[in-house]
């Protein structure tokens, strides 16, 4: 009975060991993913001028608290993995802000961008060009009904677009916070692997927006090929 036990005892201590190596694993490859890709959006948009629209600007601020998850939130985790936390309160304590930080603004960009959506939709000749209403009456008409389809149908598409952002942002946070309210969050390893599928949220959103959007893959080539430290990149053509 005696060999049985610890040769139980041995085997959970392995598995713990494995989990606890393939959860670092994870975090060491999409931490300085995560930083990169973001770093790209962030540059992109603050860079091209032409990208300078509220909604990508929304988009620059979620790519700045998913910069934040990799670039803090990640090793952090695989430092509190690693051990007990030993860099004292103060650093506690802004690791617990930075989480909260992070969390609050990805949720807080989430709204923001489902309410832009639903405003460019709804009025989008009002979103898109705010000084047609100092034309004259006739011209706003003609305006009106020339332009209305082809708004709603570039809308629709960036909505969509969107709307995928959306869902696999319910998809990568919603098993954390069940696991949480559920009061399974005290199984070390199911709460782990929970908090990397939420932290992977970060890294996915890049690759997001080089799937729906086609100025975000000609500024990662422009960013690549060093043509973004021309004088005048910043007027290039993104759409």
């Amino acid at each position: 009975m005696c060999t049985v036990g610890n040769g139980g005892s041995h085997s959970h201590l392995t598995a713990a060991k494995t989990e606890v190596l393939v959860y670092h694993i994870l975090l060491f490859i999409f931490s300085p993913l995560t930083v990169a890709l973001n770093l790209v959006v962030i540059i992109s948009v603050a860079h091209f001028r032409q990208l300078h629209t509220p909604t990508n600007l929304l988009l620059l601020s979620l790519a700045v608290s998913d910069l934040l998850v990799g670039l803090v939130l990640m090793p952090a985790g695989i430092h509190l993995q690693l051990s007990c936390w030993f860099l004292g309160d103060s650093m506690c304590s802004l690791y617990t802000f930075f989480a909260w930080w992070s969390v609050s603004a990805s949720v807080g960009d989430m709204v923001l961008i489902s309410v832009d959506r639903y405003v460019a939709i709804c009025d989008p000749l009002h979103y898109t060009n705010k000084a047609r209403a100092m034309r004259s009456h006739i011209t706003s008409i003609t305006a009106q009904r020339s332009g209305k389809a082809v708004a709603n149908k570039s809308e629709l598409k960036a909505a969509r677009s969107l709307g995928v952002l959306v869902v696999v942002f319910l998809i990568c946070f919603c098993p954390y916070y069940i696991l949480t309210l559920t009061g399974n969050s005290f199984i070390p390893s199911l709460s782990s692997y929970m908090t990397f599928v939420m932290y992977l949220n970060s890294c996915v959103n890049p690759l997001i927006y080089s799937l729906f959007y086609p100025w975000f893959r000609k500024a990662v080539r422009l960013i690549f090929t060093l043509q973004i430290l021309q004088s005048d990149s910043c007027d290039s053509t993104m759409v």
